[in-house]
């Protein structure tokens, strides 16, 4: 079913982790996912996960290369939920918010922009300077929504895990991908 593919995106900033657990989270929901991985994102993972180049893409239902522009993810015709960017650097963010596509990552997610699909940026960057705001707002005015991965720590996360889990089902929440068992506040007492 159309409907149910979302496409994830990998770019190389800090916080791999969270796109390997939305790929996880996303299998776990049965949606199709459709994963593309910048070149930085593979220098970022060897630095942060014991995980290979594989074992991320066993994640994900199909896999594509970030110079494959003629990929079915790089066409408006190609039906998805939207793209979620896990993590998003601050270039992949200046490209989407200047127009410009280097890699099938912008590209994929220029095409969600211009279908008024949902796109989401779990944008990994501090402190911020007046450009990165800019790209930010820039995005979220072509209807983006910037979604840095903020711990809840109403949540009482035991560890690091639980924040990246929170933070990620949060983020599929946009999609209307609920995860069950995430903490949710519900007010006081």
């Amino acid at each position: 079913m159309t409907g149910d593919r979302i496409i994830v995106g990998i770019t190389g900033a800090s916080g791999t982790a969270y796109g390997v657990r939305a790929l996880e989270l996303l299998r776990d929901a049965g949606i199709e996912t459709h994963l593309v991985m910048s070149k930085a994102a593979h220098v970022t993972r060897t630095y942060e996960s014991g995980l290979s180049r594989a074992e991320i893409e066993a994640l994900a239902d199909h896999v594509h290369r970030p110079g494959d522009i003629d990929a079915a993810i790089s066409s408006g015709s190609f039906a998805t939920r939207g793209m979620l960017i896990a993590p998003c650097s601050m270039r992949t963010l200046a490209e989407i918010a200047s127009g410009a596509s280097t890699s099938l990552v912008s590209r994929a997610a220029d095409v969600v922009l211009k279908e008024r699909r949902r796109l989401v940026l779990m944008a990994r960057e501090a402190p911020l300077h007046l450009i990165h705001l800019r790209n930010m707002a820039t995005v979220t005015e072509a209807g983006a929504i910037v979604f840095p991965p903020v711990p809840a720590m109403y949540a009482h996360p035991a560890s690091i895990d639980d924040v990246i889990t929170h933070s990620v089902a949060r983020a599929l929440d946009l999609f209307d991908v609920h995860v069950a068992g995430i903490p949710r506040w519900e007010g006081p007492g």
